[in-house]
């Protein structure tokens, strides 16, 4: 095993640890904006690592070039789908939990 497989090894690792913890915090939060706050986790940690992982696994080519502009637009249109998705959910009605007893 090279040194360049092992960062492959890690960031693989790295970012799949970021989407189990995201996908288990899907499942887990009670209301729509702690889950939307824990998919733009997803987006901006896991999933770039992944792609970073691939890249430098598949060495200088276009494919590589191609994921790294995928990283880019995951950075930049993440935050911004987040915003949209919870503004629309404050406007359509929906409360954030309070922290009650119950989930709501």
């Amino acid at each position: 095993m090279t040194v360049l497989d092992g960062v492959v090894l890690l960031l693989l690792v790295g970012g799949l640890f970021f989407q189990g913890v995201a996908a288990l915090g899907l499942v887990r939060f009670p209301d729509v904006f702690s889950r939307l706050h824990v998919t733009g986790v997803l987006d901006t940690l896991g999933m770039p690592l992944v792609l970073l992982a691939v890249a430098i696994h598949l060495g200088p080519t276009l494919a590589s070039g191609k994921l790294l502009l995928v990283i880019a637009l995951l950075y930049l249109t993440s935050p911004l789908v987040g915003h949209l998705l919870s503004r629309a959910a404050l406007e359509s009605g929906m409360k954030p939990w309070s922290g009650g007893g119950s989930d709501p």
